[in-house]
């Protein structure tokens, strides 16, 4: 499956991923009444997670080379978890049949496994919510300290000391607030419609990612560290 990674980030493409949100029916794990191999724990449909997660993989390309560390991680974990899905589209088509299918052959946490995508993935995706849930309520917030925020309350708790240096350095190099709005804003388009869509995008990504990290969690996926 081959993705267009150079469109521009417009209105409609924000637009879409908030189309292609509303339309997930995930299932809610429920832990007391569902065992970790139960074939039916929950439904994540895998195409929609990998567009939203090249959406932020887009952004990041906009911003520039001051997020190349995470846009490489996002990226690679994109073509893994699209190889996968490509190899068997109608079983794959669920993203928690690639977990349960390593786990079943105990390589879940071994080297750069599909689970360990969709983990770091997920948690990318929790960083970018983080981040626009902030930038949402004040466009004018200053964006080292917003940044920081988000990393802080996502990703340092699962970063080892070379993935948070390399974070750090990018920091320094982040756009201010108003780059990154003009960047994610597109064309044509006020503050206030900006506010609305990005709202909208975001109440619609935060229970999908609760949903993930229900399933990441029962199958003892979800406290795994980088170096």
């Amino acid at each position: 499956m081959k993705r267009k990674r150079d469109m521009e980030i417009e209105s409609t493409e924000i637009r879409s991923a908030i189309q292609e949100l509303s339309l997930l029916q995930v299932l809610k794990v429920q832990p007391e009444e569902a065992e970790v191999d139960d074939h039916n724990i929950t439904t994540i449909p895998t195409l929609p997670f990998l567009s939203i997660s090249t959406l932020v993989l887009q952004v990041l390309d906009k911003i520039g080379p001051t997020m190349a560390v995470l846009r490489q991680d996002i990226y690679q974990n994109i073509q893994r978890l699209e190889k996968i899905h490509d190899s068997d589209p109608s079983l794959y088509s669920n993203m928690v049949e690639i977990l349960k299918k390593e786990v079943n052959e105990g390589k879940e946490k071994k080297g750069p496994s599909c689970s360990k995508a969709v983990l770091w993935l997920t948690r990318s995706l929790d960083f970018s919510l983080a981040l626009l849930q902030l930038l949402v309520e004040d466009l004018e917030r200053n964006m080292e300290q917003a940044v920081q925020e988000s990393y802080t309350n996502t990703l340092k708790p699962w970063h080892g000391w070379i993935s948070s240096a390399a974070f750090k350095v990018a920091l320094k190099l982040v756009p201010d607030s108003k780059g990154l709005i003009t960047i994610l804003m597109g064309k044509n388009k006020s503050n206030d419609d900006f506010k609305k869509e990005m709202r909208t995008f975001i109440s619609l990504l935060a229970p999908l990612l609760k949903e993930i990290h229900n399933v990441l969690g029962a199958y003892g996926l979800d406290t795994l560290k980088s170096t």
